[in-house]
């Protein structure tokens, strides 16, 4: 049956909710990081800027139909398991836990996300690189079994591994490569920037979860290493792109990519609310906050490095 909140929402567009919008700067911020690493290519002691408007677009529909696939297998998986039961978590309403959409209608939408992701995909794998498919099925394959099929990994504390690999190196690495062609210490680091941003979404949502995610049983890495030390992985996940900044910034001669450092001050304050024991209802600001910070950080980083070399 469907609960209150989902009675109220049930008039406001509910594939939207399914889709949630918050988390979709995770799918942006890194393709834009990438491309903007890519549009610079080395051509004997000089930098050659290259951007290829199409492939761009391509890279950026593929990842948000990723995104929103994921979010719709978790949504219909969860669903499925119980395991989003609104008696039992804090947050926003779950389309199958709430009672909003059928399981059936949630993987018919599921299936479509993940429709768009093989058709943008496609003029990359074959005007580009082949090996680009491999690419798209690794991911579709993770975003499913993400909480999908008979042992989800996300069930077993390996979901941080998930978004840190798929939401952060594949998605900037591969954004840039389809600009470059070549893969580059410089995408790896900021690949690796993004990703601990991204990690850092899924920890503190894990961490507003640990109490019904107990009950439930499933066991996230949150729920393994209890709230004093997600609190310290959460910290982790946000100051270590600052960090690589430096090395981002500083080794690839884009000096202008340090601008990124303006997000530290917001990244401070959701840091403060974290370790002053924040909990429940008080975590989802800070997961709002920790998206703004990953939007800043990503935007200020991509035009700083695609204005290249200084």
């Amino acid at each position: 049956m469907p609960t209150d909140a989902a009675t109220a929402l049930t008039t406001q567009n509910r594939w939207v909710l399914g889709a949630r919008p918050r988390t979709l700067p995770a799918a942006i911020a890194p393709v834009l990081v990438g491309t903007a690493v890519g549009v610079w290519t080395s051509v004997g002691v000089e930098a050659q800027f290259h951007f290829i408007a199409w492939r761009f677009l391509c890279a950026l529909v593929v990842a948000l139909a990723v995104q929103v696939a994921t979010n719709y297998a978790n949504d219909y998986s969860d669903g499925r398991r119980g395991t989003d039961d609104p008696g039992r978590r804090v947050g926003p309403p779950r389309l199958v836990g709430d009672g909003l959409a059928t399981p059936a209608e949630v993987k018919r939408a599921m299936l479509g996300a993940f429709g768009v992701t093989l058709v943008a995909g496609a003029p990359l794998v074959i005007l580009v690189d082949w090996r680009l498919a491999l690419v798209g099925v690794a991911s579709v394959a993770a975003g499913w079994f993400y909480t999908g099929g008979p042992s989800p990994y996300g069930y077993a504390g390996l979901g941080e591994v998930f978004v840190f690999v798929f939401f952060g190196l594949v998605a900037t690495v591969f954004s840039a490569f389809v600009q470059s062609g070549q893969i580059t210490l410089l995408a790896i680091g900021a690949g690796a920037a993004m990703g601990l941003l991204a990690t850092a979404l899924l920890v503190v949502n894990n961490l507003r979860d640990i109490p019904g995610d107990t009950l439930s049983g499933k066991r996230t890495l949150a729920v393994r290493l209890g709230p004093p030390k997600t609190r310290v992985l959460y910290a982790v996940c946000m100051l270590g792109p600052f960090i690589l900044l430096m090395f981002i910034a500083g080794w690839s001669g884009r000096l202008i990519g340090a601008a990124a450092f303006v997000a530290l001050p917001l990244a401070n304050i959701a840091l403060t609310q974290v370790f002053r024991g924040a909990e429940g209802q008080g975590l989802i600001k800070v997961l709002g906050r920790t998206g703004q910070v990953q939007l800043v950080f990503g935007v200020l980083l991509a035009i700083g490095l695609a204005i290249g070399p200084v």
